[in-house]
């Protein structure tokens, strides 16, 4: 018997965390927090496991909503063997640790309790890590089961993974957030060329019309051109950028076209613990599929952004400002920023990626000059005299892309994760549309689904 129970991201995107007891095994795959909710609201409903058996944690990628809620689950189930890629563990010493200072200023700790940076060095230390297509052993600690496991690349940031998992007769496979497309530093997924029982599939973009999305090669030809447009016109651009992951695309991007004479050269400003994932990024080069593994990330010519006396000083002169958060959350360097830019009539918001309807950098995404905007409750209703121009630079696969993971890996079963309702029913209608004899499950959160 297998049960899956969903116990964050089902339905959402956030607080991703998944369970699985597979004949007596009990795995967790992935254990992220909720990046627009605060509290005990934030994390996976862990207590649903305290009359289970839990054996591992199966990390998929380092991001938010894949990892930050480990430590409180380390906390509640201590036994719980860790196992992700070295590159996933390399990032989860930094953003773990990142984490903690960020907590302190959402959460009260009469409602959750903080770990500490001791707690997370203890954490770290105890997460073995395993290479991609490196098969290994998960065993019951209560039973005499046994299982294979492995990695495979998912394309989606360093370290990404896809997990793949063998019992005698039954293969699972865990898509994770997974990207079929190269970008410019890192290659496409790679899947498993054996048939699936059940494929536990991510439907970020299931409810995006794939025609708003350009090739990647097609968008960067969009963005050089605007960003000359902008230069042109003495006029500084604004990034919003994830610190993993989108950081360092849009800086190779915007470096490799510098050099090809297709952005203007002017000063990059970068800043932070997105210089630090970097240099994993730069460590990694031959040992993860990668586009041109010559090039260095940290050889770049950057000044830092923290280094900054004054923000206005970005405006003197032409310049690219990279700054996180990619969704320009409240507090963090990019919301900031896009305050200042928002009164600059020659500057530029240069969106790269999601975001979430209930964010800053969703108003902003939507907004164009002349109009009036608030960025929270808290702020001042302002006038936008910049420009706002949003691209995609997906680290995610289209929506054809994943229809095409369940042609070829043929599951039996499929259970949809990872996207809102419309994504999941234009997902679940199009497999149908495939095969009515497989069977496809819209996971609810705390709802179990069984098979024999």
């Amino acid at each position: 018997m297998i049960e899956f129970l969903p116990l964050g991201g089902a339905g959402e995107i956030g607080a991703n965390c998944y369970y699985l007891n597979i004949e007596g095994i009990g795995i967790i795959l992935d254990c992220g927090m909720h990046p627009q909710k605060t509290g005990f609201d934030s994390l996976p409903k862990f207590d649903m496991l305290f009359d289970k058996p839990t054996d591992y944690v199966l990390i998929s990628h380092a991001h938010q909503d894949h990892l930050n809620a480990l430590p409180f689950l380390i906390k509640k189930f201590p036994h719980l063997k860790i196992i992700t890629t070295p590159q996933t563990r390399a990032v989860a010493e930094l953003t773990l640790h990142n984490a903690i200072s960020i907590l302190k200023r959402q959460i009260d700790e009469r409602d959750i309790k903080i770990y500490s940076r001791e707690e997370v060095d203890l954490l770290i230390k105890s997460i073995n890590y395993k290479s991609y297509n490196e098969k290994f052993t998960l065993n019951s600690s209560n039973s005499n089961s046994k299982m294979q496991a492995e990695f495979y690349d998912a394309g989606h940031i360093i370290g990404s993974a896809g997990i793949l998992l063998s019992s005698d007769d039954k293969k699972i496979f865990f898509t994770g957030d997974i990207n079929l497309s190269s970008q410019t530093l890192l290659t496409g997924a790679n899947l498993p060329s054996e048939k699936i029982d059940i494929l536990i599939c991510e439907s970020t973009y299931g409810a995006t019309d794939s025609s708003a999305i350009n090739y990647w090669n097609d968008e960067i030809e969009r963005f050089s051109r605007s960003i000359n447009a902008n230069i042109n016109n003495n006029g500084s651009v604004l990034i919003p950028v994830f610190a993993l992951g989108k950081l360092q695309e849009m800086l190779s991007t915007i470096w490799l076209q510098m050099k090809q004479n297709k952005i203007t050269p002017v000063d990059i400003y970068t800043s932070g613990i997105g210089n630090k994932i970097s240099r994993i990024y730069d460590f990694n080069r031959y040992v993860v599929e990668r586009n041109q593994k010559e090039f260095v990330l940290c050889e770049i010519p950057q000044k830092n952004l923290n280094e900054l006396k004054d923000f206005d000083e970005l405006f003197k002169f032409p310049s690219i400002v990279l700054a996180s958060s990619g969704m320009m959350i409240e507090s963090t360097n990019s919301f900031m920023l896009a305050k200042r830019w928002l009164q600059k009539k020659n500057a530029a918001i240069f969106t790269v990626g999601y975001m979430d309807p209930s964010t800053p950098g969703s108003i902003i995404s939507k907004s164009r000059k002349g109009e009036t905007i608030q960025l929270t409750e808290r702020d001042e209703k302002v006038e936008v005299k910049c420009e706002i121009k949003n691209f995609r630079f997906s680290a995610h696969s289209k929506r054809e892309e994943l229809i095409s993971i369940v042609k070829k890996l043929n599951p039996d079963n499929i259970i949809l994760v990872h996207g809102e309702k419309e994504a999941i029913n234009w997902m679940g209608a199009s497999i149908l549309k495939q095969s009515i004899k497989r069977k496809v499950y819209a996971a609810e959160n705390f709802k179990e689904i069984i098979f024999d």
